[in-house]
């Protein structure tokens, strides 16, 4: 087979959902309201956080950078997703591909992070409370929130320079639902062995380490909560620790399943199903999952929206009466 390096395949063809047939319109709308809901929500948990001084603290600090990135981790697939859904043309060029990929991955990688880093912060609330405001200050929470930031967008680097030296063969079709490092390496037209195992290691750094220091962290916090004499207590700490650990169930369970291992894929539709769980239904149950489990955040979008209407009729009815 004649094989063409990657200056001269040009441009990539994500088959997506091939399978919808007339469902297509309907897995539009469905997939619409999802991603408009993961703006909306997170959008909203951002400026409530960063606008009432209540929740100026280092829990919601991070929450609130958490949904931040959670609205550009969606937009790097989920748009595309919508385009291919109404196109009959889903191709993507090469260097859009590979772009994709990064993006996706850095922020993923951030989170993994970010999430590991808010559970170090519940760790000392709940088993040093004494030494919890001298230690995590405002100071290291922003350090420690660029920190997340900066390692997630260093990780992938080597991923996709290794990738951008395959060469790949006429075929093009990429059996997923937007670009990956698992279904590219499909398309190579030789020995992605070394591909393969650097994309074990480095997801297995990022996401089994995070993952245990997570676990480790929660073992101590649940070991405290224990110790605490009263039910009402042992509520109100666990209480704060609930929404967050949900969400590291729900995205590291997926993930886990779809990076960790040294085979460039095991099911089309699995890796169909697991990326939809972490890309699309993880982000869009993070704002649902905080705001439903936690009364001061609820109180503090309350008093948000009521400030603005009540100066806007305030403002309103100001205009009436020095009207005519």
């Amino acid at each position: 087979m004649e094989q063409r390096n990657h200056s001269s395949l040009n441009e990539f063809v994500l088959l997506g959902f091939p399978s919808v047939g007339h469902v297509r319109g309907w897995l539009f709308g469905l997939l619409l309201l999802a991603y408009l809901f993961t703006i909306c929500g997170n959008a909203l948990i951002f400026l409530v956080i960063r606008l009432d001084r209540a929740l100026h603290k280092p829990m919601y600090h991070f929450v609130s950078v958490l949904s931040f990135l959670e609205l550009w981790y969606t937009a790097t697939t989920i748009p595309k997703m919508l385009s291919n859904l109404l196109s009959e043309k889903k191709t993507i060029s090469f260097a859009g591909c590979l772009l994709q990929t990064y993006f996706f991955h850095s922020l993923g990688a951030s989170e993994c992070y970010l999430l590991t880093a808010m559970a170090y912060d519940r760790y000392l609330a709940i088993c040093r409370p004494l030494h919890y405001p001298a230690i995590m200050t405002t100071a290291l929470c922003a350090k420690m929130a660029a920190g997340c930031w900066t390692c997630g967008f260093l990780c992938p680097i080597s991923e996709v320079i290794l990738v951008s030296k395959l060469p790949f063969c006429d075929y093009n079709e990429i059996q997923h639902i937007f670009c990956d490092f698992p279904p590219l390496l499909s398309l190579a037209c030789k020995d992605t062995s070394t591909n393969v195992l650097v994309d074990f290691a480095v997801n297995a750094f990022i996401i089994l380490i995070t993952f245990l220091f997570i676990m480790i962290s929660y073992g101590r916090i649940i070991g405290a909560v224990l110790k605490i004499k009263t039910a009402a207590g042992r509520k109100k700490a666990f209480s704060t620790c609930a929404s967050h650990l949900i969400v590291v169930l729900i995205f590291f369970g997926s993930i886990i399943f779809m990076y960790v291992r040294l085979k460039k894929s095991y099911s089309l539709t699995l890796d169909r199903t697991l990326a939809v769980v972490y890309s699309v239904l993880t982000p869009l149950a993070n704002p649902i999952i905080y705001s439903l489990r936690n009364k001061e955040l609820i109180k503090a979008i309350k008093r948000t929206i009521f400030r603005k209407e009540g100066k806007a009729s305030s403002k309103y009815r100001g205009a009436d009466v020095g009207g005519p």
